[in-house]
């Protein structure tokens, strides 16, 4: 995407020289100091991968499966044995148990590399993760194109503007490009499409008053923010043509987890004929998980509930406790919207009723996507 005159992906390898060798880092964009500061910074260990995908500092389940998968790539360069990417493999499937292209992208990782001799594991390892990162910008643009139809369908007869809705960061940032649930957004408004975003603030981490919105401004889409208890009443007086939102984990049977307060705004599209979308790569739906109740739900740190970070008047970052001392809180990341509430689910092979997600698998390389169904 576009950010100041100059093209970027949200991560990507550079080579860094060490003495006589030749040696790679990662650079990402630190999420965490958005909106307020643009800052790209590197990592050179599977350890610092750990924790930058811990603190959130690269977030959303496309692009947290890109950086495990480069994760493994620099766990594969401090050293190739079977011992060592095992547990490498460990640490970062322990880092956010809810999104499933994490899991995805190390398992295939390490299908990859385990079958090489260890002197060729490194250099296949960068190759793979470069192989991962490029297909998430092929599905997210597909995933666009197959979005922008359905907004041009809602569009027909309408007069003035198409409102969408979303909730958290489903755009570019949570990809390595393009984003799931804005890819089509940002495909009408290239096209000529006059569209507007409601970006839901999305409370404890505002994700969407902090990062959609900063990136709707860099593309030069409107956009309004409003606080997470808006969306209903939006949709009560017919502001609202569609809701699009994106997913950590989709089951097999069409379910969708996704960032918490997701499922409230199901809830409203449902009472008041709105069409809810969900946008899903492949590569998000989890088809060893048919029920719902099996998604495992991340549970964060409560300070995230009782403290607010943002920038003073005087410029400078700072944090501020808004709960009484004592207060005890609770923090569950996601929610499960079922699929009886979701309209349709964009995928970067078409669009799908929730019912019918199995017709993908007719689509799916299974060697990439090896395939084990629970019905």
């Amino acid at each position: 995407m576009n950010i100041g005159q100059q093209l970027f992906r949200t991560i990507w390898p550079l080579v860094r020289e060490k003495g006589e060798h030749t040696a790679y880092c990662v650079a990402i964009i630190d999420q965490t100091v958005l909106p307020h500061e643009w800052r790209i910074i590197t990592l050179d260990s599977v350890e610092q991968m750990v924790d930058a995908i811990r603190r959130m500092q690269v977030r959303g389940a496309p692009l947290i499966g890109a950086a495990a998968a480069y994760g493994m790539a620099l766990a594969s360069q401090e050293s190739p044995s079977e011992q060592h990417l095992q547990a490498a493999a460990s640490r970062l499937l322990a880092s956010r148990p809810t999104a499933v292209n994490l899991r995805w992208a190390v398992e295939r990782m390490m299908r990859t590399l385990l079958v090489v001799p260890e002197a060729q594991r490194c250099e296949y390892a960068w190759r793979e993760a470069d192989c991962i990162a490029d297909e998430d910008v092929r599905i997210n643009q597909a995933i666009g194109q197959h979005g922008l139809a359905l907004l041009q369908r809602l569009a027909v007869g309408k007069p003035g503007r198409l409102n969408v809705l979303t909730h958290c960061n489903a755009g570019w940032l949570a990809t390595v490009d393009w984003g799931t649930a804005l890819a089509p957004v940002y495909a009408a408004f290239d096209a000529g499409m006059d569209v507007h975003v409601w970006v839901d603030e999305t409370r404890p981490r505002n994700q969407g008053a902090s990062l959609t919105a900063w990136e709707l401004q860099q593309h030069g889409v409107p956009y309004t923010i409003v606080c997470d208890n808006a969306g209903g009443h939006l949709m009560q007086h017919g502001k609202v043509d569609c809701v699009i939102v994106g997913a950590d984990r989709a089951t097999c049977a069409g379910d969708i987890c996704n960032k918490i307060g997701t499922y409230l705004k199901a809830l409203a599209a449902a009472d008041n004929g709105v069409p809810f979308y969900a946008a899903v790569p492949t590569p998000t739906i989890d088809w060893q998980i048919a029920d719902a109740k099996d998604i495992p739900i991340e549970e964060r740190d409560v300070d995230e509930v009782h403290i607010v970070a943002g920038r003073a008047e005087n410029g400078c970052m700072t944090s501020v406790r808004v709960t009484p001392e004592g207060s005890a809180a609770a923090n569950p990341a996601f929610d499960v919207t079922p699929a009886r509430l979701v309209t349709s689910i964009i995928t970067e092979h078409g669009c799908y009723a929730p019912g019918r997600l199995s017709d993908i698998l007719q689509l799916v390389d299974p060697a990439i996507h090896p395939v084990t169904m629970q019905t």
